[in-house]
């Protein structure tokens, strides 16, 4: 492979961006590149870099690509909508019609804002929650990200464990002090504090993806669901990466625990920048103009975003059949990927859930806390992402995120990513 283009072009944005990249994971410094590859145009399951190389893209927009870059449905309504106007500050119908087909969707969800991403949806759920209960102090678990608002970025996954830590610069003392967490996983922990803190809410991903994929256990969502109606505390369910990934009404729907709210982005914007969170009637009507908690954006239910949102939605809503076949997909590679460890004497652990999945190299043969993950071998992943970026695949630049399996990845698209997967296990067991 030739970088030659992607290395002018990084080292002209390293002067003018910070770190040359507008998201941290992007600059592919986990994985020992010295830059990272710029993107000229993607086509269903294939990325194409400005040097003209071709890749498998297995990070899919990190999860709104379900349906593969440029459906062509999802772009013949954008290109009708980009004609009506892209933005106009007003409310427009189909703002309407995408809240409708959310709410048609997500069971927990009885009203629904939008918002322009899932950062904002996450902070202002996070502050209904505080104003509903009349309680300051949040709970969240380390290593589940819920965006960069600061309340959210203590003891984060993604991005923050990537670059090496955990908590943001920035934080004042008093949002350290209201922002609890503890464990993924560990019901016992989280009833006995909440027997000694009053708590306005429980945020947490109910399939956590962002300190690499961990699979849940009902029982544990089912203990927190408990928690929270016993003692007034609301229980957030982020489903930014979940929602429409697992199954058609998320990670909820699939293992039918009701949330107070839910969060979502990604997939509901279509590859266009939107989020929303939504919940129960009584706690989404404080919210302004009906009630006196704040939330607003210019660009909130912008028409062009709504508009592939509903597109994707919709077909995700009348094609039940996509989720099964999502599914077959990662059991056909993760049994493949299994089949190439026992073969090169290469220990891994692959955690999946629907149409995502994570690599860990590790003699572990759960990895089921941060800990595990922590300890999982980094070096590895480095040689496995850059033999498949050499071999003409792109998968997660840290091994903090999840792989997506998308609708235009094929039987022959499979094949030739175990084809290269073969090549990094006897790379790494060299």
């Amino acid at each position: 492979m030739n970088y030659k283009n992607s290395k002018d072009i990084f080292e002209k944005a390293v002067n003018i961006i910070p770190g040359g990249v507008n998201s941290p994971v992007r600059a592919f410094k986990s994985v020992e590149k010295e830059f990272p590859i710029f993107v000229k145009s993607a086509n269903k399951a294939h990325l194409m870099d400005e040097d003209g190389n071709k890749y498998i893209d297995f990070i899919q927009s990190w999860g709104p690509m379900i349906l593969g870059h440029n459906d062509e449905r999802v772009i013949k309504a954008v290109q009708a909508a980009v004609l009506d106007g892209c933005s106009f500050g007003l409310p427009t119908k189909k703002e309407v019609e995408l809240a409708e087909l959310i709410i048609s969707m997500v069971p927990s969800i009885e009203k629904v804002r939008l918002t322009t991403s899932g950062t904002e949806a996450t902070m202002a759920a996070v502050r209904v929650a505080r104003a509903y209960t009349k309680k300051n102090k949040i709970l969240k678990f380390e290593g589940c990200y819920h965006g960069h608002s600061d309340s959210l970025l203590v003891a984060a996954g993604s991005g923050l464990l990537t670059e090496g830590y955990q908590d943001s610069n920035g934080l004042t003392e008093g949002v350290l002090k209201d922002t609890l967490t503890l464990p993924f996983g560990n019901l016992e922990k989280v009833e006995k504090l909440m027997e000694k803190e009053e708590i306005a809410c429980i945020i947490v991903e109910p399939i956590p993806a962002n300190m690499g994929l961990i699979e849940t256990k009902k029982e544990y969502l089912e203990g927190l669901r408990k928690l929270c109606t016993e003692h007034n505390t609301l229980l957030i369910f982020d489903e930014v990466i979940s929602g429409f990934r697992i199954a058609a009404g998320g990670a909820q729907e699939h293992y039918g625990i009701t949330p107070d709210l839910t969060t979502l982005g990604k997939i509901i914007g279509g590859g266009y920048p939107v989020g929303a969170f939504g919940g129960k009637r009584e706690i989404m009507d404080m919210i302004a103009p009906v009630g006196d908690v704040y939330h607003a954006g210019t660009l909130s239910g912008n028409p062009i975003s709504v508009t592939a949102g509903f597109e994707t939605l919709s077909i995700l809503k009348n094609t039940p059949s996509l989720y099964t076949d999502l599914e077959a997909k990662v059991d056909y590679i993760v049994e493949g990927i299994y089949k190439l460890s026992e073969k090169y004497n290469v220990p891994v652990c692959v955690n999946k859930a629907g149409s995502l999945f994570t690599i860990f190299f590790t003699d572990k043969k759960k990895v089921e806390t941060l800990e595990d993950v922590m300890a999982s071998d980094t070096t590895k992943y480095s040689k496995y992402f850059n033999a498949m970026l050499e071999n003409g695949v792109v998968v997660p630049p840290s091994k903090f995120e999840a792989h997506f399996m998308g609708a235009t990845h094929n039987e022959e698209i499979l094949n030739e990513t175990l084809s290269a997967m073969e090549k990094a296990f006897i790379e790494i067991s060299k």
